[in-house]
């Protein structure tokens, strides 16, 4: 693979990359103002008019880091925000929870898979952050925080709590739970949904959900060494590196503690427990080493993988490393700087780096996709400056929720 010689120091690095990746979403979003859910690939949908909510909440992340880093006017970032509140006020949603995908041209369900044209609530935690960090963000447009507010207190996070206090990730109301509907429980990344369901003003999950249904779960406590690393939560090996990067973008972990975890604790550990298994490289993957490292859902040669230590099929996927910068700053540099230099030439452009490739495969995924592109923003954001984690701990929601939960964070001692 060829490379890209530079000669930028890391910081400037770090915003060469953050820029081209803001991109994704500053020029490629769909006019409704809604992230595309990738921008190749054939999965049985149209990729110009499938917009994906979760990674439009991680999408407005980076879109508040181009304002505030100058790449694009700041009226530009909120013009589009404005348009895009105001498509989610008349598309689908159930309960207040928006589904998965969506149609860009119509705001019309697209389903996620047979049966599956419901709210789906770990998706929308996620919308939801990102549309409360703008709500902070842009003070001068205070009836379009408003309105943010609003479409917050709409979700009925307490339609998706079954009868034994499990929260369910899917639901399309008026229909039972279906044979494999998913509980929310054990570690994963889907721990927002409890934060803004116990802070949310009309519908809140009990706190009990919390502690009796998602904390119980058999892959929840772990407390294994891996590596010689104490991993505190989740499941063997730690599972794909999303797991403990998706919660993070907003809530900031530093220092954020419950009667279960340190969770920056989790954070880093997940991350050095996902790099030493790619130093030890059980398989002889070619490539891999302390500069070339990172396994987390993403494209694969065989499609879409949840690649992890238990599930390593010699792919790196960029936004594994990157978005562990906050957790584990040095090595993710490393990683950084050899993807840019060394591969730049095959796996980095206008938007950044592509999802996924393999060196022993000689594989470039063709794709980007928005839930990779956006963590990449914000992570790096965070490194830096902590904006996004200000912005989202600032949030009244966000700080009932975890004072519900019982949690002890400083952002929520010195009062953000």
């Amino acid at each position: 693979m060829g490379g890209v010689t530079t000669a930028l120091g890391d910081a400037e690095l770090r915003d060469r990359v953050a820029q081209a990746t803001a991109s994704y979403f500053t020029d490629w979003s769909h006019s409704c103002g809604m992230a595309r859910e990738r921008s190749a690939g054939v999965f049985g949908y149209d990729i110009d008019d499938t917009v994906t909510t979760g990674g439009t909440g991680f999408g407005l992340m980076a879109q508040i880091v181009a304002a505030e880093r100058g790449w694009r006017p700041r009226w530009q970032i909120l013009d589009r925000l404005e348009r895009l509140v105001g498509w989610l006020e008349a598309a689908d949603s159930f309960d207040g929870v928006f589904p998965h995908f969506l149609s860009g041209a119509t705001g019309r369900v697209h389903p996620f898979m047979p049966g599956d044209d419901g709210g789906d609530l770990v998706e929308t935690a996620f919308l939801m952050t990102g549309l409360l960090a703008a709500a902070e963000y842009f003070t001068e447009a205070p009836e379009l925080g408003a309105r943010i507010a609003a479409l917050f207190a709409a979700v009925n996070w307490r339609a998706h709590l079954r009868e034994d206090g499990a929260v369910m990730w899917h639901h399309h109301p008026g229909r039972q739970w279906p044979a494999r509907a998913l509980p929310i429980r054990g570690w994963n990344e889907a721990f927002p949904v409890f934060v803004l369901g116990a802070g949310a003003p009309i519908h809140p999950l009990p706190a009990s959900s919390y502690h009796d249904s998602w904390a119980t779960a058999p892959a929840f406590a772990n407390g294994r060494r891996y590596f010689g690393v104490r991993l505190p939560l989740g499941p063997d090996w730690g599972g794909p590196l999303f797991l403990s990067q998706y919660p993070f973008l907003g809530i900031d972990p530093r220092g954020l503690c419950d009667a279960y975890a340190d969770y920056g604790a989790q954070a880093r550990a997940h991350a050095l427990v996902n790099r030493a298994h790619c130093l030890a490289n059980p398989h002889g993957w070619k490539g891999y080493g302390p500069d070339c490292w990172g396994l987390t859902a993403s494209d694969d040669p065989t499609g879409y993988v949840a690649h992890s230590p238990t599930v390593d099929t010699g792919v790196i996927t960029p936004t594994a490393a990157l978005s562990s910068m906050p957790f584990v700053p040095e090595a993710a540099m490393r990683a950084l700087r050899h993807f840019h230099d060394d591969l730049g030439g095959r796996i980095f452009g206008e938007a950044g780096f592509v999802d996924a490739f393999s060196l022993e495969q000689d594989w470039v995924a063709e794709s980007r996709l928005a839930i990779d592109q956006g963590p990449i923003v914000a992570a790096l954001e965070n490194h830096r400056s902590g904006l996004i984690w200000r912005l989202v701990m600032a949030r009244p929601e966000v700080r009932r929720g975890l004072v519900a939960l019982g949690f002890s964070s400083p952002a929520l001692q010195a009062g953000v």
